[in-house]
């Protein structure tokens, strides 16, 4: 992949490859916080979700790599009702950002799903000139027990769609648990047996709604492969997020970020750190883990990474993986950004003077 897209708080930023290496190319929406971003594997549209404060939320796209951009219609939720169940409900009714983007199958072109904060689902149909709130998820009871994952409400940051069958899709809440729906969100399962969140009182640890999931990603190759960096420990399910083994990971099993291997189920990268109020590279060292054999070893990788005194952290959005399996680009919140063609084994730096960085992705 010749192209690599930052989201970042101060604009989309956009680096490309030339005969001499890695280069800044553009900037586009200069100043403006950026959420995240999808590349649409289908017709590699880019979309762009703003997160404006008392401006609101924007939806951007662009089908021409950036030249123009299309305004579109953001998610929103319907008006809270003033009676029945949902009347009480505290989480507010408002979409404070788009948290994650993401495309619908190959068989259904202009499929747009969306995971919002505070925690909606919400789908859209013609490629993001609308969008419906799924309300199967949004009126189950158990939604009202998430808790914030970093944020004041819980939101969803992971949707992912499993290539054998649209239909099928897991996300991941902060903090809700692992949820599941095989008929496009008409009914949903809550997933994650063997998961466990050791800041609740015991006899919540276990309990799937409950859970902190940071990050999920799915192997393209073996669908039912999903590697998990949850809040308490690197975790790996083989039956599509029904039950889940913990890995343990060297220098730390806490992170954000996770990628999968599109072709090898055994194989995944996380970004560790710090835990909790530390939130900083263990050692002041920047490293990238690699498994190779399902998660019974781990090896770091640091090589063009810094290797002292540094206080970097990648985001849960904040590391990209190409479809070759060989290229990774990771971007952190203090402003860092780096890529290897190598499998994460050696980096090279595309800046270190950039904004807070918060969602990475490859582009043509």
């Amino acid at each position: 992949m010749n192209t690599v897209l930052l989201a970042t708080r101060k604009g989309l930023i956009v680096f490309e490859r030339s005969a001499a290496g890695w280069r800044h190319a553009a900037i586009h929406f200069a100043g403006d916080a950026l959420s995240n971003l999808l590349v649409d594997p289908r017709d590699r549209s880019w979309y762009a979700a703003l997160r404006l404060g008392h401006f609101g939320v924007k939806l951007r796209r662009s089908t021409d790599r950036g030249a123009s951009w299309t305004e579109l219609s953001a998610p929103a939720f319907p008006l809270k009702p003033e009676s029945g169940p949902l009347a009480d409900d505290a989480t507010p009714w408002t979409v404070d950002m788009i948290w994650t983007l993401a495309a619908g199958g190959g068989n259904e072109p202009g499929v747009l799903w969306a995971g919002c904060l505070p925690a909606g689902l919400f789908r859209s149909n013609d490629g993001g000139a609308s969008w419906r709130l799924i309300e199967s998820l949004w009126q189950d009871p158990r939604r009202l027990q998430w808790g914030g994952g970093g944020y004041d409400h819980a939101g969803i940051h992971s949707v992912l769609v499993d290539p054998r069958d649209a239909r099928k899709l897991v996300l991941a809440v902060s903090s809700g648990g692992v949820w599941a729906t095989e008929d496009a969100g008409a009914t949903w399962e809550l997933r994650g047996r063997g998961l466990r969140a050791d800041f609740m009182p015991p006899e919540l640890a276990e309990d799937p709604n409950s859970q902190d999931p940071h990050s999920i990603s799915r192997c393209a190759a073996e669908p039912d492969v999903l590697w998990c960096q949850h809040h308490c420990g690197i975790y790996r399910s083989a039956d599509d997020g029904r039950t889940w083994t913990e890995q343990h990971a060297q220098p730390s099993s806490f992170g954000f970020a996770v990628a999968a291997d599109p072709k090898d189920p055994q194989r995944a990268w996380f970004v560790p750190a710090q835990k909790d109020q530390f939130r900083i590279p263990v050692d002041g060292r920047v490293v990238v883990t690699r498994t190779d054999d399902g998660g019974r070893s781990f090896t770091a990788f640091g090589a063009g990474l810094p290797s002292a005194h540094a206080y970097h952290l990648v985001y849960r959005h904040g590391m990209a993986l190409a479809p070759d399996g060989q290229q990774l680009a990771i971007g952190s919140t203090t402003g860092g950004a780096w890529i290897s063609e190598d499998a994460g084994e050696h980096w090279t730096a595309l800046s270190r003077d950039l904004p807070p960085i918060f969602a990475v992705h490859f582009a043509d």
